[in-house]
C-alpha cells in the first residue's frame, strides 16, 4: 500500500509541475511573441539575448528533466511538450521563421492565443 501511496503523491505532483511548465512556457512565448528574440536561441551570436533568456530557459529545463524523471518512475510516455520545446531551440536556415512568428505559432498550438 505504501508503494501505491508513493506513487500517488508522484502522480500528482507530475501533474502539479506539467501545469506550472505549461504556464511558464507559454508566459515565456507570449514574451517572445511580442518581438523579444532569444528563447528558440535562432541567434546564439547574440549574446545579450542569450543571457536575457538564460534563466528562463534553464527553469523550464529543469522543470521538464524533473517531469521526464517522474514520468519515467511512473513507467509512463515522456514528456512531449518539453521534447518539442527543446527540438525548436538552436540554429535554423535563413528562411525560417522568426523567433516571435515561431512563438506566436507555438500559442496558437497550444490553444493559448
Amino acid at each position: 500500500m505504501a508503494k501505491a501511496d508513493r506513487l500517488e503523491r508522484l502522480d500528482a505532483r507530475r501533474v502539479e509541475l506539467e501545469a506550472d511548465y505549461l504556464t511558464a512556457l507559454t508566459g515565456a512565448l507570449g514574451k517572445a511573441a511580442a518581438g523579444s528574440w532569444g528563447l528558440f536561441g535562432h541567434n546564439g551570436k547574440d549574446r545579450a539575448a542569450t543571457s536575457k533568456w538564460a534563466p528562463i530557459v534553464e527553469e523550464l529545463c529543469d522543470m521538464g528533466r524533473e517531469i521526464e524523471r517522474m514520468r519515467d518512475d511512473l513507467a509512463m510516455e515522456p514528456f512531449g511538450l518539453h521534447r518539442e520545446f527543446e527540438a525548436s531551440r538552436g540554429p535554423v536556415s535563413p528562411t525560417a521563421p522568426g523567433e516571435p512568428k515561431q512563438a506566436r505559432a507555438w500559442l496558437d498550438r497550444l490553444g493559448k492565443a
